[in-house]
């Protein structure tokens, strides 16, 4: 009797040490903060220049389960205070205003952007992410052209990670142009719900 009391009483012990803690680091000047749940790490950033209508969030998923995992940028939803939730926009959406509306400098501030974030983590390499994708964004002409590939070079896209494999990308949130702030970004997969510290 006083053994399987010891092991009840341990149960909510082992729960809260198992328990996904999110962790909160700054660095290039960016805040980040990270969760890991049943082998799976998702890490974001905000990105300070907002394009068009649209704040920007940078996320970095790696697969560190023992099976595949899929990640799409529409699991993602930025959770207000007082209500008033924002949705993540698919990117084929902000791909497709971009060719209508996008300018030079749209390109230079999404990839100048994706660049900081990047140099803000030591030793992250994505297996899967911007670098592999930046190639096919490269030597484009027309300025909505290039705002148009270079949204397609670091947004975020449905991806299948096989276990070990890791990737990033830019999460597009439709807010008029202001900034996410009061809330906290909740990533929802068939498996688990990563819900980060509120800002």
């Amino acid at each position: 009797m006083n053994r399987l009391l010891g092991a009840v009483l341990a149960i909510p012990l082992l729960y809260h040490a198992g328990a996904a803690q999110v962790i909160e680091f700054e660095s290039n000047g960016l805040k980040y903060q990270a969760l890991t749940k049943s082998g799976v790490t998702i890490m974001y950033a905000h990105l300070a220049p907002r394009i068009h209508k649209y704040s920007i969030v940078q996320l970095a998923i790696t697969n560190g389960s023992a099976g595949p995992y899929t990640v799409r940028p529409e699991d993602c939803t930025y959770m207000r205070e007082g209500g008033g939730d924002v949705e993540a926009s698919p990117a084929k959406e902000v791909i497709q205003l971009l060719m209508k509306s996008g300018s030079g400098s749209d390109a230079t501030k999404l990839i100048t952007a994706y660049e900081a974030w990047v140099a803000g983590i030591p030793n992250y390499r994505a297996t899967n992410g911007f670098e592999s994708r930046r190639q096919s964004a490269l030597g484009m002409g027309a300025s909505k052209v290039r705002s148009a590939a270079a949204a397609s070079a670091i947004a975020l896209t449905q991806t299948k990670l096989a276990p070990g494999q890791s990737t990033d990308g830019a999460v597009f949130f439709a807010t008029d142009g202001k900034p996410l702030a009061g809330g906290k970004l909740v990533v929802r997969t068939n498996t688990d719900r990563f819900e980060f510290k509120a800002e």
